[in-house]
C-alpha cells in the first residue's frame, strides 16, 4: 500500500521535439494530484518544448501523455475539447488582451466553453479575481496593471473553468524578488486550499525552493531527464555534476571565464 495520491499526468517513453529534430527522447515521469511539480534545466534544454507537448500544442514524436487517464495524443473532437477544459495555462507573457478589461479577459474561457448567462459569467470571473487579490482591478485594462498583477490576472483566467491542473511557463520572469515571492505564495495557497496540481517551468532557484513539491531536470545534451526529486535533496546530495552546477549556480567548465580573461 502507498499513501501517494493518484497520478494525474503520466508521461511514458515520450520523445518530444519537432519532426526530424527530437529535443528529448524516451522520457517518463508522473505528476501526482495536488503537488507543485517543477520542470527545470539549462536554457535550451527542452523545458518549454516539453510543456508544449503536455498541453497538447505539439504532438508526441513517440510515446504517450495521459492526463487523468486519457491519451492526449489520440483523443479527438468533443472528448479532446472536454480534456482541454480540465487544465489551464499561463504563458510566459501572460497573454492578456490589451483592449479588454481584466474582467473580460478572465471571462474569455467561459465565453468559449460555456453557455452561462452573461451575469453568471461575470460572477464567476469576479470570484476568480478575488482569489488572486484583484477584485478591485476588474474594470482596469492590462496596461494599467503592474507586471505581477498581470500574472495574477492571467492565473485567474487560467482558473476560470475550475481546472484540476494549471500549467505555468516561467511565471516569475521579469518580476522583482518581492513580487515574485508574492506570486509564489499565491501558487502555494491555491495548491493547498483547492488541491490544484501545478506544473511549472522555471529556472528561478528561489521560487523552486519555495514552491516545488518535486521536480525533474531535463538536459539538452543527453536529451533526457537527469534528475528527479525534492529541490533540497538534489541540491545537497546530487552526484551528477550538471545537477550540482545548476543548484550551486556554477558555470559549465566549457564556458567558464579563465582568470586571465577580462570582461
Amino acid at each position: 500500500m502507498t499513501d501517494r495520491p493518484e497520478a494525474i499526468i503520466e508521461v511514458n517513453s515520450l520523445t518530444a521535439g519537432y519532426p526530424g529534430r527530437p529535443v528529448l527522447e524516451q522520457v517518463s515521469f508522473q505528476v501526482y494530484q495536488g503537488e507543485v511539480f517543477v520542470i527545470i534545466g539549462r536554457s535550451g534544454s527542452g523545458k518549454s518544448t516539453l510543456l508544449k507537448h503536455l498541453i497538447g500544442l505539439n504532438p508526441p514524436l513517440a510515446g504517450t501523455i495521459r492526463i487523468e487517464g486519457v491519451d492526449l495524443g489520440s483523443v479527438r473532437g468533443r472528448d479532446r475539447r472536454r480534456l482541454l477544459r480540465s487544465f489551464g495555462v499561463l504563458y510566459q507573457s501572460g497573454a492578456l488582451f490589451g483592449s479588454m478589461t481584466v474582467l473580460e479577459n478572465v471571462r474569455l474561457p467561459l465565453d468559449e466553453f460555456t453557455e452561462l448567462p452573461p451575469a453568471a459569467k461575470d460572477f464567476v470571473a469576479l470570484s476568480k479575481l478575488k482569489l488572486v487579490g484583484l477584485a478591485t482591478a476588474a474594470q482596469s485594462l492590462p496596461a494599467e496593471l503592474s507586471g505581477g498583477m498581470q500574472k495574477r490576472a492571467a492565473i485567474a483566467r487560467a482558473m476560470a473553468l475550475d481546472p484540476r491542473i494549471l500549467f505555468l511557463d516561467e511565471p516569475s520572469v521579469g518580476l522583482d524578488p518581492i513580487t515574485s515571492a508574492g506570486l509564489d505564495e499565491l501558487i502555494k495557497r491555491l495548491a493547498d486550499d483547492f488541491a490544484i496540481t501545478f506544473v511549472i517551468v522555471t529556472h528561478e532557484l528561489e521560487s523552486i525552493y519555495r514552491i516545488a513539491s518535486r521536480l525533474i531536470m531535463v538536459d539538452d545534451r543527453s536529451r533526457a531527464i537527469i534528475a528527479e526529486g525534492k529541490p533540497a535533496d538534489l541540491r545537497d546530495h546530487a552526484t551528477d555534476p550538471r545537477v550540482r552546477r545548476f543548484f550551486l549556480r556554477q558555470p559549465d567548465s566549457d564556458v567558464a571565464v579563465s582568470p586571465t580573461q577580462t570582461l
